[in-house]
Protein backbone atom coordinates (compact mmCIF):
# COMPACT_ATOMS: atom_id res chain seq x y z
CA UNK A 1 0.00 0.00 0.00
CA UNK A 2 1.54 3.46 -1.04
CA UNK A 3 1.59 6.48 1.11
CA UNK A 4 -0.98 7.66 -2.27
CA UNK A 5 -3.66 5.72 0.24
CA UNK A 6 -3.61 8.51 2.61
CA UNK A 7 -3.49 11.48 -0.15
CA UNK A 8 -7.20 12.22 0.17
CA UNK A 9 -7.47 16.19 0.44
CA UNK A 10 -5.49 16.17 3.79
CA UNK A 11 -6.81 18.31 6.47
CA UNK A 12 -4.83 20.80 8.99
CA UNK A 13 -6.17 22.97 10.97
CA UNK A 14 -3.50 24.92 13.65
CA UNK A 15 -4.26 26.26 16.72
CA UNK A 16 -0.87 27.88 18.20
CA UNK A 17 -1.64 29.06 21.51
CA UNK A 18 -0.82 32.80 21.81
CA UNK A 19 1.40 33.04 25.17
CA UNK A 20 -0.94 35.63 26.44
CA UNK A 21 -3.64 33.09 26.57
CA UNK A 22 -2.24 31.09 29.17
CA UNK A 23 -1.26 32.03 32.89
CA UNK A 24 1.80 34.48 33.71
CA UNK A 25 5.37 32.10 32.80
CA UNK A 26 3.63 29.35 31.20
CA UNK A 27 5.88 28.65 29.01
CA UNK A 28 8.74 25.55 29.47
CA UNK A 29 12.00 27.47 31.05
CA UNK A 30 14.63 27.20 28.76
CA UNK A 31 16.71 24.14 29.32
CA UNK A 32 13.70 22.33 32.24
CA UNK A 33 12.13 19.54 30.98
CA UNK A 34 8.22 19.06 31.72
CA UNK A 35 6.90 15.79 32.83
CA UNK A 36 3.46 14.77 31.84
CA UNK A 37 2.18 12.67 34.49
CA UNK A 38 -1.14 11.20 34.00
CA UNK A 39 -3.66 11.66 31.22
CA UNK A 40 -7.62 11.16 31.23
CA UNK A 41 -10.55 11.41 28.97
CA UNK A 42 -13.79 12.65 30.12
CA UNK A 43 -17.21 13.44 28.67
CA UNK A 44 -19.63 12.23 25.65
CA UNK A 45 -20.50 12.12 21.93
CA UNK A 46 -21.72 15.95 22.84
CA UNK A 47 -18.64 17.39 24.28
CA UNK A 48 -15.01 15.28 25.03
CA UNK A 49 -12.95 17.22 27.51
CA UNK A 50 -8.87 15.96 27.22
CA UNK A 51 -6.98 16.63 30.41
CA UNK A 52 -2.99 15.81 30.77
CA UNK A 53 -1.30 16.52 33.48
CA UNK A 54 1.98 18.34 34.00
CA UNK A 55 4.70 19.03 36.93
CA UNK A 56 5.10 22.45 35.42
CA UNK A 57 4.21 24.79 32.83
CA UNK A 58 4.68 24.02 29.12
CA UNK A 59 3.13 25.96 25.60
CA UNK A 60 1.57 23.68 23.27
CA UNK A 61 0.27 24.14 19.59
CA UNK A 62 -2.70 22.18 18.74
CA UNK A 63 -3.96 21.25 15.37
CA UNK A 64 -5.78 18.64 13.17
CA UNK A 65 -5.47 16.04 10.73
CA UNK A 66 -8.64 14.33 8.62
CA UNK A 67 -8.57 10.94 6.98
CA UNK A 68 -8.06 9.61 9.46
CA UNK A 69 -9.59 12.68 12.04
CA UNK A 70 -6.94 12.78 14.78
CA UNK A 71 -6.25 15.98 17.02
CA UNK A 72 -2.15 16.55 17.37
CA UNK A 73 -0.69 18.02 20.31
CA UNK A 74 2.93 19.26 20.13
CA UNK A 75 5.19 20.37 22.83
CA UNK A 76 8.39 21.33 23.45
CA UNK A 77 10.90 19.94 25.70
CA UNK A 78 7.68 17.52 27.88
CA UNK A 79 8.51 13.69 28.72
CA UNK A 80 5.87 11.28 28.99
CA UNK A 81 5.82 9.40 32.41
CA UNK A 82 2.05 7.94 32.05
CA UNK A 83 -0.04 4.78 33.05
CA UNK A 84 1.26 2.10 30.71
CA UNK A 85 -2.74 1.62 29.55
CA UNK A 86 -3.03 5.17 28.83
CA UNK A 87 -4.61 5.68 25.73
CA UNK A 88 -5.70 2.47 24.69
CA UNK A 89 -9.12 3.29 24.90
CA UNK A 90 -11.14 6.53 24.88
CA UNK A 91 -14.50 7.70 25.57
CA UNK A 92 -17.18 10.34 23.81
CA UNK A 93 -15.54 11.21 20.69
CA UNK A 94 -11.90 10.12 21.44
CA UNK A 95 -11.14 6.54 20.02
CA UNK A 96 -8.14 6.10 21.98
CA UNK A 97 -4.83 8.60 21.90
CA UNK A 98 -0.52 7.55 22.05
CA UNK A 99 2.08 10.18 22.34
CA UNK A 100 6.03 10.14 22.56
CA UNK A 101 9.06 11.59 21.42
CA UNK A 102 8.20 13.13 17.64
CA UNK A 103 11.49 14.78 16.83
CA UNK A 104 14.16 16.23 18.95
CA UNK A 105 12.82 18.61 21.84
CA UNK A 106 9.37 17.66 20.53
CA UNK A 107 7.18 15.38 21.91
CA UNK A 108 3.54 14.99 20.39
CA UNK A 109 0.06 13.22 21.63
CA UNK A 110 -2.19 11.99 18.71
CA UNK A 111 -5.73 12.09 19.42
CA UNK A 112 -7.65 9.45 17.37
CA UNK A 113 -11.57 10.56 16.91
CA UNK A 114 -14.74 9.14 15.82
CA UNK A 115 -15.79 11.77 13.50
CA UNK A 116 -14.88 15.45 12.66
CA UNK A 117 -14.65 17.31 15.79
CA UNK A 118 -13.84 21.00 16.06
CA UNK A 119 -11.51 22.68 19.05
CA UNK A 120 -13.90 24.41 21.21
CA UNK A 121 -11.66 25.14 23.91
CA UNK A 122 -8.13 24.80 24.64
CA UNK A 123 -6.01 26.04 27.96
CA UNK A 124 -3.24 25.40 30.51
CA UNK A 125 -4.64 26.43 34.21
CA UNK A 126 -1.55 26.34 36.77
CA UNK A 127 -0.36 24.01 39.35
CA UNK A 128 -1.48 24.87 42.78
CA UNK A 129 -0.61 23.60 45.74
CA UNK A 130 -0.74 19.67 45.59
CA UNK A 131 -2.39 20.28 42.32
CA UNK A 132 -1.09 19.54 38.99
CA UNK A 133 -0.58 22.16 36.11
CA UNK A 134 -3.41 20.94 33.41
CA UNK A 135 -3.68 21.04 29.87
CA UNK A 136 -7.85 21.10 29.11
CA UNK A 137 -8.71 20.23 25.40
CA UNK A 138 -12.56 20.70 25.00
CA UNK A 139 -14.18 18.58 21.21
CA UNK A 140 -17.48 18.98 20.07
CA UNK A 141 -18.68 17.45 16.85
CA UNK A 142 -19.00 19.58 13.85
CA UNK A 143 -19.63 18.20 9.65
CA UNK A 144 -16.72 17.40 7.83
CA UNK A 145 -17.65 20.31 5.47
CA UNK A 146 -17.49 22.76 8.68
CA UNK A 147 -14.25 21.28 9.06
CA UNK A 148 -13.15 21.88 6.03
CA UNK A 149 -14.28 25.30 5.78
CA UNK A 150 -13.06 26.53 9.19
CA UNK A 151 -9.54 24.81 7.62
CA UNK A 152 -9.76 26.90 4.98
CA UNK A 153 -9.78 30.07 6.68
CA UNK A 154 -7.74 29.83 9.32
CA UNK A 155 -5.47 27.06 7.96
CA UNK A 156 -1.85 27.41 9.36
CA UNK A 157 0.66 24.65 8.82
CA UNK A 158 2.06 22.71 11.91
CA UNK A 159 5.80 23.16 12.84
CA UNK A 160 7.87 21.21 10.60
CA UNK A 161 9.67 17.42 10.65
CA UNK A 162 12.73 17.81 12.13
CA UNK A 163 14.92 14.98 10.76
CA UNK A 164 17.62 13.57 13.31
CA UNK A 165 20.73 14.96 12.87
CA UNK A 166 23.43 12.05 11.58
CA UNK A 167 26.64 11.93 13.74
CA UNK A 168 29.77 14.12 11.87
CA UNK A 169 31.39 10.81 10.64
CA UNK A 170 27.90 9.66 8.43
CA UNK A 171 28.33 12.67 5.91
CA UNK A 172 27.58 11.57 2.46
CA UNK A 173 30.46 10.39 0.60
CA UNK A 174 30.98 8.77 -2.72
CA UNK A 175 34.53 6.85 -2.36
CA UNK A 176 35.42 4.10 0.18
CA UNK A 177 33.81 1.61 1.47
CA UNK A 178 30.28 0.65 1.22
CA UNK A 179 27.69 2.70 2.89
CA UNK A 180 25.03 0.54 4.83
CA UNK A 181 21.80 2.11 6.17
CA UNK A 182 20.48 0.57 9.50
CA UNK A 183 16.92 1.55 9.39
CA UNK A 184 15.40 0.98 13.31
CA UNK A 185 11.38 0.83 12.44
CA UNK A 186 9.00 3.06 14.44
CA UNK A 187 10.37 5.29 17.25
CA UNK A 188 9.17 8.10 19.19
CA UNK A 189 5.46 8.78 19.10
CA UNK A 190 4.99 5.57 17.09
CA UNK A 191 5.57 2.72 19.13
CA UNK A 192 4.76 -0.31 16.72
CA UNK A 193 3.69 -3.59 17.73
CA UNK A 194 3.58 -4.02 21.45
CA UNK A 195 3.69 -7.73 23.06
CA UNK A 196 1.22 -8.40 25.74
CA UNK A 197 4.27 -8.26 28.09
CA UNK A 198 4.20 -4.17 27.52
CA UNK A 199 7.35 -4.94 24.73
CA UNK A 200 7.81 -2.68 22.32
CA UNK A 201 8.78 -3.24 19.31
CA UNK A 202 10.79 0.02 18.43
CA UNK A 203 13.37 -0.54 21.81
CA UNK A 204 13.64 -4.35 20.60
CA UNK A 205 14.88 -2.94 16.51
CA UNK A 206 16.64 -0.13 17.81
CA UNK A 207 18.46 -2.86 20.01
CA UNK A 208 19.24 -5.12 17.32
CA UNK A 209 19.93 -2.28 15.15
CA UNK A 210 22.56 -0.96 17.19
CA UNK A 211 24.30 -3.90 17.19
CA UNK A 212 24.16 -4.92 14.23
CA UNK A 213 26.02 -1.42 13.23
CA UNK A 214 28.49 -1.75 15.82
CA UNK A 215 29.75 -5.45 14.35
CA UNK A 216 29.43 -4.03 10.37
CA UNK A 217 31.65 -1.18 11.49
CA UNK A 218 34.26 -3.65 13.53
CA UNK A 219 34.96 -5.53 10.22
CA UNK A 220 36.10 -2.16 8.79
CA UNK A 221 34.76 -3.16 5.54
CA UNK A 222 31.62 -0.93 5.43
CA UNK A 223 30.52 2.45 6.73
CA UNK A 224 27.28 2.32 8.61
CA UNK A 225 24.28 4.98 8.74
CA UNK A 226 21.48 4.41 11.19
CA UNK A 227 18.69 6.01 10.14
CA UNK A 228 17.76 7.25 14.36
CA UNK A 229 19.98 6.48 17.30
CA UNK A 230 17.33 7.27 20.04
CA UNK A 231 13.59 6.95 20.89
CA UNK A 232 12.70 9.66 18.28
CA UNK A 233 10.20 9.63 15.12
CA UNK A 234 11.53 9.49 11.55
CA UNK A 235 8.44 9.57 8.82
CA UNK A 236 9.02 6.98 6.16
CA UNK A 237 9.93 9.08 2.99
CA UNK A 238 13.02 10.84 5.05
CA UNK A 239 14.28 7.34 5.99
CA UNK A 240 14.26 6.57 2.14
CA UNK A 241 15.80 9.59 1.70
CA UNK A 242 18.46 9.46 3.56
CA UNK A 243 19.54 6.12 1.91
CA UNK A 244 19.52 7.65 -1.37
CA UNK A 245 21.47 10.82 -0.64
CA UNK A 246 24.18 9.03 1.47
CA UNK A 247 24.59 6.92 -1.91
CA UNK A 248 23.79 3.58 0.03
CA UNK A 249 24.86 0.48 -1.62
CA UNK A 250 21.93 -1.33 1.16
CA UNK A 251 19.12 -0.44 3.17
CA UNK A 252 17.76 -2.51 6.12
CA UNK A 253 14.92 -2.12 7.72
CA UNK A 254 14.52 -3.91 10.73
CA UNK A 255 10.94 -4.77 12.29
CA UNK A 256 9.18 -6.98 14.53
CA UNK A 257 5.52 -8.33 13.27
CA UNK A 258 2.54 -8.84 15.86
CA UNK A 259 -1.03 -10.69 15.03
CA UNK A 260 -4.46 -10.72 16.89
CA UNK A 261 -5.58 -13.89 18.71
CA UNK A 262 -8.18 -14.17 16.31
CA UNK A 263 -5.44 -14.44 13.40
CA UNK A 264 -3.93 -17.26 14.94
CA UNK A 265 -0.57 -18.02 16.11
CA UNK A 266 2.76 -17.16 14.16
CA UNK A 267 6.58 -16.88 15.00
CA UNK A 268 9.76 -16.87 12.93
CA UNK A 269 11.67 -14.38 11.35
CA UNK A 270 10.76 -13.22 7.43
CA UNK A 271 12.59 -11.13 4.81
CA UNK A 272 10.48 -8.88 2.59
CA UNK A 273 11.37 -6.99 -0.80
CA UNK A 274 9.25 -4.32 -2.40
CA UNK A 275 6.62 -5.92 -4.85
CA UNK A 276 3.65 -3.61 -6.40
CA UNK A 277 1.75 -7.03 -5.60
CA UNK A 278 2.20 -8.97 -2.49
CA UNK A 279 3.37 -12.07 -2.48
CA UNK A 280 0.10 -13.07 0.31
CA UNK A 281 -1.97 -12.05 2.23
CA UNK A 282 -0.17 -11.35 5.24
CA UNK A 283 2.21 -9.51 3.69
CA UNK A 284 -0.20 -7.14 2.39
CA UNK A 285 -1.32 -6.82 5.65
CA UNK A 286 2.16 -5.72 7.37
CA UNK A 287 2.73 -3.24 4.25
CA UNK A 288 -0.32 -1.75 5.08
CA UNK A 289 0.31 -1.80 8.73
CA UNK A 290 3.72 -0.33 8.19
CA UNK A 291 2.98 2.19 5.63
CA UNK A 292 0.51 3.67 8.41
CA UNK A 293 3.54 4.83 10.12
CA UNK A 294 3.01 8.59 9.53
CA UNK A 295 -0.64 8.83 9.85
CA UNK A 296 -0.19 7.44 13.43
CA UNK A 297 2.36 9.90 14.31
CA UNK A 298 0.32 12.73 12.99
CA UNK A 299 2.23 13.42 10.14
CA UNK A 300 0.43 16.06 7.20
CA UNK A 301 0.62 14.09 4.06
CA UNK A 302 -1.11 16.46 2.24
CA UNK A 303 1.15 18.38 -0.09
CA UNK A 304 3.96 15.38 0.02
CA UNK A 305 5.46 14.65 -3.73
CA UNK A 306 4.19 12.05 -5.46
CA UNK A 307 7.86 10.90 -6.01
CA UNK A 308 8.19 7.79 -3.32
CA UNK A 309 4.47 6.27 -5.10
CA UNK A 310 6.08 6.70 -8.84
CA UNK A 311 8.94 4.71 -7.73
CA UNK A 312 7.15 1.83 -8.20
CA UNK A 313 7.61 2.69 -11.96
CA UNK A 314 11.45 3.28 -11.40
CA UNK A 315 11.73 -0.56 -10.03
CA UNK A 316 11.77 -1.36 -13.59
CA UNK A 317 15.23 -1.19 -13.26
CA UNK A 318 15.58 -4.71 -12.58
CA UNK A 319 19.20 -4.56 -11.56
CA UNK A 320 17.73 -3.14 -8.15
CA UNK A 321 15.11 -5.30 -7.65
CA UNK A 322 17.75 -8.23 -8.74
CA UNK A 323 20.03 -6.97 -6.13
CA UNK A 324 17.45 -7.10 -3.23
CA UNK A 325 16.03 -10.57 -3.93
CA UNK A 326 19.44 -11.80 -4.08
CA UNK A 327 20.21 -10.37 -0.05
CA UNK A 328 17.03 -11.21 0.48
CA UNK A 329 18.08 -14.65 -0.15
CA UNK A 330 21.19 -14.56 1.15
CA UNK A 331 20.08 -13.42 4.87
CA UNK A 332 17.50 -15.73 4.94
CA UNK A 333 19.77 -18.59 4.63
CA UNK A 334 22.45 -17.16 6.84
CA UNK A 335 19.48 -16.08 9.95
CA UNK A 336 17.85 -19.83 9.67
CA UNK A 337 21.37 -21.21 11.98
CA UNK A 338 21.00 -18.75 14.45
CA UNK A 339 16.84 -18.02 14.88
CA UNK A 340 13.52 -19.48 13.78
CA UNK A 341 12.33 -18.96 10.58
CA UNK A 342 8.73 -18.42 9.41
CA UNK A 343 7.56 -21.19 7.16
CA UNK A 344 7.40 -18.42 4.28
CA UNK A 345 10.39 -16.70 4.68
CA UNK A 346 10.59 -14.69 1.85
CA UNK A 347 7.88 -12.37 1.02
CA UNK A 348 7.26 -9.50 -1.19
CA UNK A 349 4.72 -6.51 -0.71
CA UNK A 350 4.21 -2.63 -0.78
CA UNK A 351 6.55 -0.92 2.00
CA UNK A 352 7.02 2.44 1.25
CA UNK A 353 10.70 2.43 3.31
CA UNK A 354 11.40 -0.12 0.57
CA UNK A 355 11.02 2.06 -2.59
CA UNK A 356 14.04 3.49 -3.13
CA UNK A 357 14.74 2.93 -7.00
CA UNK A 358 18.65 3.12 -6.81
CA UNK A 359 19.44 1.35 -3.42
CA UNK A 360 18.98 -2.63 -2.85
CA UNK A 361 16.08 -2.74 0.23
CA UNK A 362 14.99 -5.36 2.63
CA UNK A 363 12.58 -5.47 5.53
CA UNK A 364 13.41 -8.06 8.10
CA UNK A 365 10.75 -8.92 10.81
CA UNK A 366 12.77 -10.87 13.15
CA UNK A 367 9.47 -12.29 14.95
CA UNK A 368 6.52 -11.65 16.37
CA UNK A 369 5.64 -10.15 19.86
CA UNK A 370 2.34 -11.65 19.76
CA UNK A 371 4.58 -15.04 20.77
CA UNK A 372 5.38 -15.62 23.83
CA UNK A 373 8.60 -17.71 22.41
CA UNK A 374 10.00 -14.90 20.09
CA UNK A 375 9.57 -12.46 22.75
CA UNK A 376 12.07 -13.85 24.73
CA UNK A 377 14.35 -14.28 21.80
CA UNK A 378 13.85 -10.61 20.95
CA UNK A 379 14.58 -9.65 24.59
CA UNK A 380 17.67 -11.86 24.67
CA UNK A 381 21.40 -10.45 24.53
CA UNK A 382 22.03 -14.24 23.67
CA UNK A 383 20.18 -14.01 20.35
CA UNK A 384 20.61 -10.68 19.64
CA UNK A 385 24.52 -11.59 19.65
CA UNK A 386 23.52 -14.51 17.51
CA UNK A 387 21.07 -13.40 14.75
CA UNK A 388 23.57 -10.00 14.76
CA UNK A 389 26.48 -12.23 13.90
CA UNK A 390 24.37 -14.29 11.26
CA UNK A 391 23.70 -10.74 9.56
CA UNK A 392 27.00 -10.04 9.07
CA UNK A 393 27.91 -12.93 7.64
CA UNK A 394 24.86 -12.19 5.23
CA UNK A 395 26.14 -8.65 4.52
CA UNK A 396 29.86 -10.07 3.83
CA UNK A 397 28.70 -12.33 1.72
CA UNK A 398 26.41 -10.07 -0.67
CA UNK A 399 29.33 -7.91 -1.53
CA UNK A 400 31.50 -10.72 -2.16
CA UNK A 401 28.94 -12.00 -4.60
CA UNK A 402 28.45 -8.49 -5.97
CA UNK A 403 32.01 -8.08 -6.76
CA UNK A 404 32.29 -11.81 -8.11
CA UNK A 405 30.02 -10.60 -10.78
CA UNK A 406 31.18 -7.27 -11.53
CA UNK A 407 34.39 -8.89 -12.51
Amino acid sequence: MRIGAFSTPLLVFALLIPAESFAQGSKALPGKIVTAIDARVAGDDKRTRFVIDLNGKAEMSVFTLADPYRVVLDFPDVVFKLSPAAGKSGRGLVQAFRYGVFAPGKARVVIDTKEPVSIDRSFIVDGYEAQPARLVLDLVPTSRDNFMKNAAAKQKAPPPIVTAALPPDTAMSKSGPPIIVIDAGHGGIDSGAIAPSGVEEKAVVLAVAKKLAEKLERTQKFRVILTRYDDTFLPLQERVQMARMNAAALFISIHADSISRKEGDARGASIYTVSDRASDADAARLADKENRADAIAGVDLSGKSDDVAGILVDLAHRETKNFSGLFARTLAGRMQSATPMHPSPLRSAGFTVLRAPDVPSVLVELGFLSNSLDVKLLTSDVWRDRVTDSMVEAVQNFFQERQTAAR
